[in-house]
């Protein structure tokens, strides 16, 4: 039976597999170190469209269509998904799936939205709703500095705490039926405002959120650090991840030798110019899909608790002068052996 764990968090008995999984990726991330991870990339930022928006759509059309082949599934075959993105009406979702004629359910947790998709995708499976359920989101470098900053005509200069919205989309498969990995458990993040006020210093706004998720976590489950073979944050970037591992040392936990965030690492910072690093709801979606899957896979990871991290602002709130609150949602993930055996039951 499918357990409540402490005050946030859920312990799946019938763990849902992730069956399936596609990542979709835009020019400037074929120049970064996970290039050659991507299932699909592009060298046109409207991806034959005609608009950055388009574009983006057209990213998570094809990201859930493939993740649904690799699954071995048709589209018929998907009971729900669960989508978001970061534009207004959540449009960039809205258009990719409205001709698969799936029940959707549209989502907005700003960068952490990978996390909350899949938390509750997780949810719908283990709880016997559906046999296979999709989640998926996107984000997109000119449709986002378009909606949240400055035109990129104007040619604003970015601060060195910036950083560069990750033009990607990533698509899951989650089913009852056996995989390489499985969740088998969600830490469900609370609104957690600092009272950070600067949109050019995102990591600054969402590491305490990311501290919070981590940290109920470990207490929840009664785990420490040393229970995961990596702690993957989303877009924290150089700036939040020194934020959140200091925090955490407060607590008395250590994370600094498992930490791993998919911002700092989806970029090669300094030559491409993206200053703190990666962020956006495809940063950590990719990057899952992608490098943190196949070294499951390889069973490099056995254990690994994946945080996609969001600032929740809106041009509105922003302008009004208000502050950036930030969350963050934690899935467990676990690798599974040749024999469908977890990894308390690895044989090494």
């Amino acid at each position: 039976m499918n357990e409540k764990i402490g005050k946030q968090s859920l312990k799946f008995t019938n763990a849902p597999y992730i069956t399936g999984a596609a990542s979709i990726a835009g020019p400037k991330e074929i120049d970064g170190p996970m290039a050659r991870y991507f299932d699909r990339v592009s060298e046109d930022p409207t991806f034959g469209k005609n608009s950055w928006e388009e574009g983006e759509s057209e990213m998570v059309r094809q990201a859930v269509m493939l993740a649904i082949q690799k699954a071995g599934l048709e589209k018929e075959d998907i009971r729900y998904v669960f989508a978001g993105d970061l534009l207004g009406q959540l449009i960039a979702s809205t258009f990719g799936i409205k001709d698969m004629e799936i029940p959707v359910f549209g989502l907005y947790g700003a960068c952490s939205t990978c996390g909350e998709a899949l938390s509750l995708a997780a949810m719908t499976v283990a709880a016997g709703y559906a046999d296979h359920v999709a989640a998926v989101t996107s984000s997109h470098f000119a449709s986002a500095e378009k909606q949240f900053r400055f035109p990129l005509g104007y040619g604003n200069q970015r601060p060195l705490s910036a950083t560069w919205t990750v033009t990607g989309s990533g698509a899951f498969l989650l089913s009852a039926q056996k995989s390489h990995a499985k969740i088998t458990g969600i830490t469900t993040g609370k609104v957690v405002d600092y009272g950070v006020r600067d949109s050019l210093n995102m990591g600054a706004c969402m590491a305490p959120a990311a501290c919070d998720a981590i940290l109920h976590n470990f207490k929840d489950m009664g785990i420490g650090p040393d229970y995961y073979d990596c702690i993957v944050t989303g877009d924290l970037g150089t700036i939040g991840q020194r934020i959140l591992i200091d925090m955490l040392r407060g607590y008395g936990y250590d994370i600094e030798k498992q930490h791993f965030d998919c911002g700092t690492e989806i970029y090669y910072n300094k030559e491409q110019g993206t200053n703190a690093g990666g962020s956006g709801c495809g940063c950590s979606a990719i990057t899952l899909c992608g490098y943190i899957l196949q070294k499951m896979k390889k069973k490099e990871w056995k254990r690994v608790l994946f945080v996609p991290t969001g600032a929740l602002l809106s041009t509105v709130s922003f302008n009004e002068g208000n502050s950036i609150p930030g969350i963050a949602h934690a899935v467990m993930l676990e690798g599974i052996s040749s024999s469908g055996k977890g990894v308390g039951e690895w044989t090494m």
